[in-house]
């Protein structure tokens, strides 16, 4: 049966991160979407609280993004870039981004999405040291709850224990340190020898882990435990990006200079799959400087895919023109107070929030011990009342596109307030009926 009761013919789509086992006759099948609303098949409607992955920044059924795209492959569908080929819309995007980036004498290498990106940040960090004859420059420090995707290299860096457990060492020279401690870094630091650490991966708000805004002065430490050590500072903006924290990609709210940026989500507003990384000049150096430079042996075949060019293009003009760049900071607080009004909820531990338009409700642990499944059932709950929100974890997590107002964020609390009653009279229901 499917999330409503009408039968489902068993699917053939393997799902991301899903119970299959559930699943398989139980998908919830969107059919369209319009500005902050999508509906399903069935033509239920629902308020979409987490921007479908975090992605959906300027709403969705922008007209003239898909207008765009098809022009785009009605012109040129597909070409590579790779060798000395290009494109206008690739030409053009990286040539915006690298003017919109805190990095200095940026270029832009491009991907299919975050994951492929951050792949690419970690061979290019690595590669970099070995140019400059320091080959044994390998080591890549990341942070607890910290989420960089699910390719080889990002499993690898994860912060989140579920998602790297079962396949095996995919990387030996990967450290997690604590995603508050500047003193923990620091040790990591000095214990591993910075002469052996290539980079550090920060997500200035970490998303996917739960939500976890960082403490007042810990971006900008670590951007100076980097420079005092010679690290490479690599910013993973995938989430963070593109009005989510209220700029273009996020990190500018703390005023530093990282060394690469890693791109995506935000950047085609999910119409489009794009990512990629914002490079340094001093990083990309040994690679540009002169004809017969060392070749970056790297690169999805759909890099600087033209119609996804053109959707990014289209989507940063939106962005831009609507003033919805800065919507993600305008309108943090509105969303953090209408969650706050959880906080005395009794199955409430915390609410997270207050840095950018994204923010997480989390439960009570005593409570997660006693029912590993509370997560999903109020999800699932909060669906109910036609809210979609992200079981992630402990908690559940809301992120709506920038074009929300705080008269969306109400419907959220309502629905949220609604399913933890739900939750709560469920497991009073359980408990009476075990102590029979």
């Amino acid at each position: 049966m499917s999330n409503h009761g009408e039968p489902r013919h068993d699917t053939r789509l393997w799902h991301p991160f899903a119970d299959m086992g559930a699943v398989r006759r139980a998908e919830l099948v969107i059919d369209r979407g319009e500005d902050v609303w999508v509906w399903d098949t069935q033509g239920r409607q629902y308020f979409d609280a987490t921007a479908s992955l975090w992605y959906a920044n300027v709403g969705h059924g922008r007209r003239e993004i898909a207008a765009a795209v098809a022009a785009q492959l009605e012109r040129l569908d597909a070409y590579s870039t790779f060798g000395d080929f290009a494109n206008e819309p690739a030409l053009r995007l990286a040539e915006r981004l690298a003017a919109l980036a805190p990095v200095d004498d940026a270029r832009v290498f491009l991907a299919s999405g975050g994951g492929d990106g951050i792949d690419t940040a970690v061979k290019l960090a690595r590669r970099y040291w070995s140019e400059l004859g320091q080959p044994e420059r390998t080591h890549i420090i990341s942070r607890a709850g910290g989420y960089h995707g699910t390719h080889g290299y990002g499993t690898a860096l994860g912060g989140i224990d579920a998602n790297r457990a079962g396949w095996g060492s995919l990387d030996k020279d990967v450290s997690v340190v604590a995603h508050d401690s500047l003193q923990e870094l620091t040790g990591a630091l000095e214990e591993l020898g910075p002469e052996r650490v290539a980079a550090v991966f920060v997500e200035p708000v970490i998303g996917a882990g739960g939500v976890y805004p960082p403490p007042e002065g810990y971006i900008e430490g670590v951007a100076a435990l980097c420079r005092q050590s010679g690290v490479l500072l690599v910013i993973d903006a995938v989430i963070c990006g593109f009005g989510r924290l209220g700029s273009w990609f996020g990190v500018e709210r703390w005023g530093i200079e990282p060394d690469l940026v890693v791109f995506a989500k935000g950047v085609t507003s999910g119409y489009q799959p794009l990512g990629g990384v914002v490079v340094s000049g001093r990083v990309a150096e040994p690679f540009w400087s002169v004809p017969g430079s060392p070749v970056l042996r790297h690169g999805p075949t759909y890099a600087g895919h033209p119609a996804c060019c053109a959707a990014a293009l289209v989507n940063l003009d939106i962005l831009e023109q609507e003033g919805l760049l800065a919507r993600g900071r305008e309108l943090e607080g509105d969303l953090f107070a209408a969650l706050s009004a959880l906080a005395d909820e009794p199955s409430v531990a915390e609410v997270r929030g207050g840095v950018g338009l994204m923010a997480a409700v989390g439960l009570d642990p005593e409570l997660l011990a006693a029912d590993g499944t509370a997560v999903a059932r109020v999800a699932m709950a909060a669906r109910q009342r036609g809210v979609l929100v992200r079981p992630l974890g402990s908690s559940l997590a809301v992120s709506p596109p920038l074009t929300a107002t705080p008269e969306h964020f109400e419907l959220i609390t309502d629905a949220l307030a609604w399913a933890l009653d739900e939750l709560a009279r469920s497991s009073a229901l359980g408990a009476v009926g075990a102590g029979r």
